[in-house]
């Protein structure tokens, strides 16, 4: 698989070095608070799992499980549910956990979706904030890194269901989705 990528952007080391600043964050905002931390899957699982363990507050967790890509490189602007929440929302500090953030199509339509069900806040932290491609602004309160417009793989980001269990972050060799 690594002979498919064409450039690493961020190592493991890099990787486990942000997120450990972001936990930190995270804690010293939600103090005193039991924050409910929604999962976007399938991307943001390894990032989820890496966050928790660097946030010191109680929280609970629920996932959902959206489409927009339709195994594309690009999103079709199509938001479809696959899993939605089993907790309700309704008066909770509720935190997106996203992979990537590019086009904000998908968050605009998932955080429209989440504050018709009364959250008593809604915040997104994403891994990866792809700002140069973005469609529909999108506020979000923590990220991990800002990256080109290019298509990247590893730590849970895909393509076609590849390159997930990359331990560092890629971008993909064109010849690879063109």
């Amino acid at each position: 698989m690594e002979k498919d990528i064409k450039e690493i952007l961020f190592t493991e080391e890099e990787i486990k070095k942000r997120i450990e600043i972001l936990g930190k964050k995270i804690s010293e905002d939600y103090k005193g608070k039991f924050p409910l931390f929604v999962c976007i899957l399938r991307g943001a699982f390894m990032f989820l799992a890496d966050l928790l363990r660097e946030v010191q507050i109680p929280l609970s967790v629920d996932f959902m499980a959206i489409s927009s890509y339709g195994g594309n490189t690009e999103s079709t602007g199509q938001v479809k549910i696959l899993k939605d929440l089993d907790t309700s929302i309704k008066g909770r500090d509720v935190l997106i956990i996203e992979d990537i953030v590019d086009t904000g199509l998908t968050m605009d339509a998932v955080t429209r979706l989440l504050r018709t069900r009364k959250p008593k806040s809604l915040k997104i932290c994403t891994l990866l904030d792809k700002e140069e491609r973005r469609k529909i602004p999108v506020n979000i309160s923590y990220y991990g890194f800002k990256i080109p417009n290019k298509f990247v793989v590893g730590y849970g980001l895909d393509y076609k269901e590849k390159y997930r269990n990359l331990p560092f972050i890629g971008i993909l060799k064109e010849k690879i989705y063109m």
